[in-house]
């Protein structure tokens, strides 16, 4: 089974990933992990934490000479803002943070204890457990990738999305001292099909997608295929209509399924796409009440960003990347990746003689 544990807070010595059961044998470069982590800090609308910050990966444990040897594979990316302990307290919550419900959950009162864990930064360490997934996958020419398909209300994937318009949109927000949302795309190909199950809720592929990439921090939607549309439509309009070819095997001349049928992957690209809100951190804050005072005042305002839509797709692909590693495990084993490579290899040919 394969599974990863984070630690580490926003503002704390450093993040740390455990990543558990990953099959020896896989040549791990730290270079691709560190693209991954500095495409997480790119994107139009960051904030001045990311060019404070050089996000590095630094392999503790389970590799050997670069490739891994079985046991747990940990991560350390070092904070180069460390004052956790020196930070102030916040005691005016914001808005559409953790920063109330953590506290009331652990009975702080400040919630600067609730906000070094929730924040976004924990992400980078699950950027550096994807990437190492993403190197797996890449074994069985399987990948994965996002667009950006709407930021503050603009509508047009990438052209749009990295267009003047965007940027218009997201200064107009950073001078009013608003954040902006947006929805973005994360897509895998190479995936065969089978992985998942139809008998076991809690092994149903898409189940398993959709609640990791509303893990994601701000995530507040999440949609496999045609989505929410299928609803308005006729079930000839939605469904695959099913083909053969005697080259390709079962194939389907559309997508709408997303990829993904009774909870097990049918051989075509699984596509998901997220909402993200806005960030709740904003530079001109919303109404709130001091938790110890408990008289009204305006929110606290942390270092933030004003759009980190472009960022989140990353993440997201490094949590589709661990879902598929984890879905490719399950099904074809293994300890090393030679035997895995040689189950999934059988189970191609099986699948190409039926």
């Amino acid at each position: 089974m394969l599974r990863y544990l984070t630690a580490g807070e926003s503002h704390g010595k450093c993040l740390i990933a455990v990543l558990e059961g990953m099959v020896a044998g896989l040549r791990i470069d730290t270079a691709l992990i560190n693209d991954e982590l500095r495409r997480r800090q790119a994107g139009r609308g960051r904030g001045k934490r990311m060019s404070m910050e050089s996000d590095k990966a630094n392999c503790l444990s389970g590799l050997r000479n670069g490739v891994t040897i079985g046991s747990p594979i940990a991560i350390m990316i070092e904070n180069r803002d460390f004052s956790i302990d020196r930070l102030p307290a916040v005691l005016c919550p914001r808005p559409g943070h953790a920063d109330l419900c953590g506290s009331l959950k652990y009975n702080f009162n400040d919630a600067r204890n609730a906000l070094e864990r929730s924040s976004a930064r924990e992400t980078a360490a699950r950027v550096a457990v994807g990437a190492v997934c993403r190197i797996f996958l890449s074994k069985f020419d399987i990948r994965v990738k996002s667009r950006i398909a709407m930021i503050g209300g603009i509508w047009g994937g990438g052209g749009d999305a990295e267009g003047k318009l965007v940027i218009e949109r997201i200064d107009t927000a950073r001078k009013k001292g608003d954040t902006l949302g947006g929805i973005f795309e994360v897509v895998s190909t190479g995936i065969p099909a089978g992985l998942g199950s139809f008998s076991f809720a809690d092994r149903r592929l898409d189940g398993r997608i959709a609640g990791s990439l509303m893990s994601i921090q701000a995530i507040k939607g999440v949609e496999l295929g045609l989505g929410f549309r299928a609803a308005e439509e006729y079930g000839s309009g939605v469904h695959d209509a099913i083909y053969h070819d005697t080259k390709k095997g079962f194939y389907r001349k559309t997508n709408n399924a997303g990829g993904i049928e009774g909870g097990v992957s049918n051989g075509e690209p699984i596509v998901f796409r997220c909402a993200m809100k806005p960030i709740s951190t904003l530079a001109r804050p919303l109404d709130s009440v001091n938790m110890r005072t408990k008289s009204p005042a305006k929110a606290s305002v942390e270092r933030s960003d004003v759009c980190a839509v472009e960022s989140a797709a990353v993440v997201a692909e490094a949590v589709l990347s661990f879902e598929l590693a984890a879905a490719m495990l399950e099904k074809f084993g293994g300890d090393s990746l030679g035997e895995t490579k040689r189950n999934f290899d059988g189970y191609i040919k099986q699948i190409k003689r039926f």
